[in-house]
């Protein structure tokens, strides 16, 4: 069976937009870091079009690259005029709360088409990739969105263009961190990390109790988190160092209910750490805050007592059902 449509096309498109902002910053005299931003986001673009018939390894140095310049503080956003206040008002007033439609759209049909778009088949064509359905319709539902909105506000198509690149200006590196994160994940696990972690827990904590256990998985799902910056590339290590053997096979735990309430204490270091780019510093540069912390400070007297709340919860249910 051959794919019609298939997640490379998805990246590509993403690859042409992201090319776009480099293009944007190239031609423009007034950036404040033309050629570090300009590079940046052209080497990103370079490996989402042409990553797949890329050696790994030039993608490796790539990335690399892509990390000095961040680090070296060259990728900032160019300098933009807002709109004049009367004119954004004039619109809020226009549209209203159908502004938020296009946004609300992409939920429902990515999950609608995460269910439909794999069954539907011309000959021995699928319509789509069936084992990429779910980032497929992601895909789709956030193109549709596109017009949705383009037709709610009855903008010109250079103002999505525009205005996206913008908001991937400001929002900057951060932007591609949860991408090499889960990577890293990846590669931890693949290094036996995992197995690490475990021998050291078990060296040092008297694992024999079923509390033990429970808050070593949790603790150590959130601590992993904070380092990672993402539960999921947590979840990998710490569920194969400490909670398969110490709580499933050790304990006897129900290993449904173990995942379930880990992620929830993932989540719980996910608002305590700056690596969660996206959740913690994002919203704070998209906000101009001064303290580009404050959400961090804000979510720990929340995350603290999430936390001890899943290792309660986890050692009444997990041993139980």
């Amino acid at each position: 069976m051959t794919n019609l449509i298939t997640i490379d096309y998805i990246y590509y498109l993403v690859g042409i937009i992201v090319a776009f902002v480099a293009f944007r910053i190239a031609r423009n005299p007034e950036h404040p870091s033309r050629v570090g931003s300009a590079l940046f986001w052209g080497l990103f673009a370079v490996t989402l079009i042409f990553g797949k018939v890329m050696p790994n390894l030039l993608t490796g140095y790539l990335v690399l690259v892509m990390v000095i310049i961040a680090a070296l503080g060259k990728v900032k956003a160019s300098p933009e005029k807002e709109h004049p206040q009367e004119e954004r008002e004039a619109h809020a007033a226009r549209i209203k709360g159908k502004i938020f439609l296009p946004a609300l759209l992409i939920p429902i049909i990515t999950v609608i088409g995460s269910f439909t778009l794999n069954k539907i088949h011309f000959g021995h064509f699928n319509l789509v990739d069936p084992e990429m359905v779910t980032l497929i319709a992601l895909g789709l539902s956030a193109i549709i969105a596109l017009f949705v909105a383009k037709s709610l506000t009855k903008a010109s198509y250079s103002v999505p263009i525009n205005e996206g690149s913008k908001l991937m200006e400001v929002v900057g590196w951060s932007m591609i961190l949860p991408q090499m994160l889960s990577a890293l994940g990846s590669i931890f696990a693949q290094a036996g990390v995992g197995d690490v972690v475990s021998k050291m827990v078990g060296d040092v904590l008297p694992t024999q109790y079923a509390f033990v256990s429970v808050a070593a998985y949790c603790i150590g799902m959130a601590l992993f988190t904070m380092i990672m910056g993402n539960a999921f590339a947590a979840f990998a290590v710490i569920t194969g160092g400490i909670g398969l053997p110490l709580i499933v096979h050790m304990h006897g735990g129900n290993p449904a209910i173990m995942a379930a309430i880990g992620m929830f204490a993932g989540y719980c270091g996910t608002l305590m750490t700056p690596m969660a780019a996206n959740f913690n510093i994002v919203p704070a540069m998209l906000l101009d805050l001064k303290d580009r912390n404050a959400v961090i400070k804000a979510q720990i007297p929340i995350g603290i007592p999430l936390l001890v709340i899943n290792i309660l919860l986890m050692y009444f249910l997990v041993y139980r059902f």
